[in-house]
């Protein structure tokens, strides 16, 4: 459960732990502005993300569906700074049974938004289809930059790590370049 409180009080602690007056006219509301965010940023720990792909319809086909370019923002787990950037989630369903495309889309938010690492965030997003509409194969690539990498340490902006996650025929030589090639489409 999310404590509203506490976490303004840990906000107010930060400031004074970085020697700063959390009491001055610029800093007096941000405890409770950093908690309202937080609780936004962290809202996929209050759900299970899975429950969205149990909304499914039988097509009466089993060909491949991809759905490009979703847009995500999570927190690294390291330094809680943020990470962002574009999920491709692709799957062949079994029997015709597939889930809304927007289902896909609330998934990988759901995911996403908690204190997270790029490479568990991939394994999830596919462990789940696997779980729930057992599809023939599933593939799952982000692309991400961290500002764990671009505002400290290395300072390297501009990085993106790319992670990918194969389940059942996408790991066919054959059906993986066919995602592969949908994947990157139209890209220079």
């Amino acid at each position: 459960m999310y404590d509203q409180a506490g976490v303004e009080q840990a906000i107010r602690d930060l400031l004074v732990a970085i020697g700063e007056d959390p009491e001055r006219d610029g800093l007096k509301d941000t405890p409770a502005r950093m908690g309202r965010s937080f609780r936004e940023l962290v809202g996929g720990l209050a759900e299970d993300p899975r429950e969205h792909l149990r909304t499914t319809f039988t097509t009466g086909t089993n060909e491949m569906v991809l759905v490009r370019d979703i847009e995500f923002f999570s927190l690294c787990e390291h330094h809680l700074l943020p990470f962002h950037g574009k999920a491709h989630v692709g799957y062949i369903p079994s029997d015709g049974t597939v889930t809304g495309l927007s289902k896909l889309a609330r998934l990988v938010e759901g995911y996403a938004r908690r204190p997270q690492v790029q490479e568990r965030l991939t394994s999830q997003i596919a462990d789940a289809m696997v779980e729930i509409l057992h599809p023939q194969g599933v593939t799952v690539i982000l692309e991400a930059e961290h500002m764990c990498m671009t505002m400290r340490g290395v300072s390297k902006p501009g990085c993106s790590t790319v992670t990918s996650a194969m389940r059942g025929v996408m790991n066919n030589a054959a059906t993986r370049s066919e995602m592969m090639a949908l994947v990157m489409r139209g890209r220079p």
